[in-house]
């Protein structure tokens, strides 16, 4: 099982501990690339235009101006600094044992300044999103889409990717077609009717992950055994689980809350 994550906009900065070691994340094939986004990041944060550059109000000037000080900046396990809706549901920092082994090997956090990370990678709290151009790099999903494709594929082969991501995320690395890939969907039904959410989807999907790692047995190995792992919360967490097949490749699972 591969859980793609997206990173969370919410981010707590670690307040002690070394700077971020960009070689000791995992993925070091990605460490070349890290190296250039980053550059770039701290000299496009540092210029009069950031904010524009970066896509971000005038209320978050304080964490843009932290992205130049990145190299320097306290680094804390990244299941502690994407502290967002979806990671406060998934309880990764919490984990413990066999739930907390199956994170590491599971888990992958698609992220525009780090390309991949997992839970216990430290990296520092930052303010970039996937959907940046950032000069001189260019747009950073299309930046990262051949770097991804050489970290992620041969771990996504011959296993189940469940895929968490939001759409920039998903334009930055899409498993090749015949890979068995689920794209977690959340609906609302209400009158008997159901419609896609957004705020909450993030929620339903952290209570997944944290289910998917933290069930007994065996971890789900294909869409339908994380279809079935997904109906065992219709009645507590959920209303319905329905698993589909995608027209764009892949299947969809969609999670139905009230």
């Amino acid at each position: 099982m591969l859980i793609l994550l997206p990173p969370s906009e919410g981010k707590t900065p670690p307040l002690t501990g070394d700077p971020v070691d960009l070689g000791a994340l995992t993925n070091p094939g990605l460490t070349r690339h890290r190296r250039a986004v980053l550059t770039a990041l701290r000299r496009a944060s540092a210029r009069r235009d950031a904010l524009t550059t970066l896509g971000v109000g005038a209320s978050l000037a304080d964490e843009v101006a932290r992205n130049t000080r990145l190299d320097v900046e306290p680094a804390g396990r990244a299941a502690d600094v994407y502290s967002g809706v979806l990671y406060a549901a998934a309880h990764l920092s919490s984990l413990e044992d066999e739930a907390a082994d199956r994170a590491r090997t599971s888990v992958v956090t698609v992220s525009a300044l780090w390309g991949a990370v997992g839970p216990d990678d430290r990296i520092p709290a930052y303010r970039l999103s996937m959907g940046t151009d950032l000069p001189p790099i260019g747009p950073l999903a299309q930046s990262w889409r051949p770097h991804l494709e050489s970290a992620l594929a041969p771990r996504a082969l011959g296993d189940v990717v469940v895929d968490c991501r939001s759409a920039p995320y998903v334009a930055a690395w899409r498993p090749a077609r015949g890979t068995d890939w689920v794209t977690v969907r959340v609906l609302r039904e209400l009158d008997g009717r159901r419609s896609v959410v957004s705020h909450n989807a993030k929620h339903t999907r952290g209570l997944l992950v944290r289910y998917l790692l933290t069930r007994a047995g065996e971890p789900p190995r294909s869409s339908e055994d994380v279809h079935k792992a997904a109906h065992e919360l219709v009645g507590t967490t959920l209303l319905d689980a329905t698993h589909t097949t995608s027209t764009s490749g892949g299947s969809v699972l969609e999670l139905v809350v009230g």
